[in-house]
């Protein structure tokens, strides 16, 4: 049916209908009183959003904008660093950092599996001379929809004195807590498409005073993505360039939204939605990708055995309506990721699974008695 698409992926999300028609507002002059107003407001409640007194910085560009921002704006040509990677968007950190000449060394997990705290407490005990500049690490790692343990991360990184700790919580920011100056986390980036609940077209960068400190040492070029200008132009409630006028409306409505509900109810309601998810696909067979007690609130990434992901997803989209998100790299075909995050509700989750599972037994290939998958779910939505 036209118009009926369901996204069930991890971004771009489903946007409430309030968020929509702000977006379709008349557009309004970016340097007037009454768009300085609504870059105020939304300002305090990024803030919120980031549990912060730290500056929250809006720019027109997707999440690795974001990521790619927080990186040069703290960094140096041949600055050591360490880089997390246990999936597609960690691997994709370590390309943005070598692009700017920077010393990589990598902490690696197989994917599926988490980064391992310790790996990072070791080379960063061992660094007595205090060489490594900055740690990367990827919160949810979308493509495998594992939750990285970045407290405890952070924490080490803490303890070593000069490393700051870079965070891309993209698709963690919104759905589980994430509070940035209680974990002494110096940078968090984060894209408008995901948890916030809005298109794409806005990122975030969050910074630390440790954070700006290093700002004031950088000297990889930047010139768009310079933060110091954002700051600047911040004091004012402005933007150094133009901004997405109509996303900034977008942006008030969802943080609007989010306030109302809460960010404990918000937290609550995505883990509800992952466990309704795994136990699901549990039900009927199918194992999850992620590691046991790893699973990401934002995505359940599952890995049917003698089945072609792809050829369910293809399915489930024909037959449903609804679009799952597929394997990246050398887990397309192997893996199928449903999306839980942002303005998603019991429903779509129920939905989604019945939809899986219809699919899997309309291609002969459900193992046990149909509904199953269902009845777990809803099990775990009570």
């Amino acid at each position: 049916m036209q118009d009926k698409l369901s996204l069930m992926i991890p971004g771009p999300t489903p946007v409430p209908e309030t968020v929509l028609r702000a977006l379709g507002r008349h557009p309004i002059g970016h340097r007037s009183g009454e768009f300085q107003s609504v870059v105020k407001r939304t300002t305090e409640q990024l803030k919120w959003l980031h549990q912060t007194t730290n500056d929250v910085l809006t720019i027109t560009g997707s999440g690795t904008a974001a990521m790619e921002a927080g990186i040069i704006n703290t960094l140096s040509r041949g600055d050591k660093i360490l880089c997390g990677t246990n999936g597609k968007f960690g691997e994709r950190w370590v390309k943005v950092a070598n692009a700017y000449g920077l010393d990589v060394q990598i902490v690696n997990a197989e994917w599926g599996q988490p980064l391992n705290p310790e790996d990072f407490k070791e080379i960063l005990e061992a660094d007595e001379n205090k060489e490594i500049k900055a740690t990367i690490v990827t919160h949810s790692e979308t493509s495998t929809g594992v939750i990285n343990d970045l407290k405890a991360i952070s924490q080490h990184v803490q303890k070593h004195g000069e490393s700051i700790i870079i965070a891309d919580c993209v698709t963690s920011l919104g759905a589980c807590n994430v509070p940035m100056d209680e974990w002494g986390i110096d940078v968090i980036a984060s894209g408008s498409q995901k948890g916030y609940m809005m298109p794409p077209g806005l990122s975030f960068v969050a910074m630390s005073e440790r954070a700006w400190a290093a700002q004031k040492q950088s000297n990889l070029p930047k010139f768009y993505l310079d933060l110091n200008q954002y700051r600047n132009a911040g004091t004012k409630n402005s933007n150094p360039f133009t901004p997405a006028v109509n996303l900034y409306f977008a942006l008030e409505a969802s943080l609007d939204i989010m306030q109302t509900e809460g960010l404990k109810t918000i937290f609550e309601r995505h883990n509800r939605h992952k466990t309704a998810a795994q136990e699901g696909m549990k039900a009927i067979g199918l194992p999850l990708f992620s590691a046991k007690g790893y699973g990401s609130p934002a995505i359940t990434a599952v890995a049917p055995e003698h089945i072609d992901a792809e050829v369910l997803r293809k399915e489930v989209k024909q037959r449903f309506d609804i679009l799952l998100a597929g394997g990246q790299d050398h887990l397309k075909g192997k893996v199928f990721r449903i999306g839980h995050l942002g303005f998603v509700n019991d429903r779509d989750v129920l939905t989604a699974i019945a939809a899986i599972e219809s699919t899997l037994s309309s291609l002969g290939l459900l193992n046990g008695k149909i509904g199953e998958g269902l009845k777990a779910a809803s099990a775990a939505l009570k």
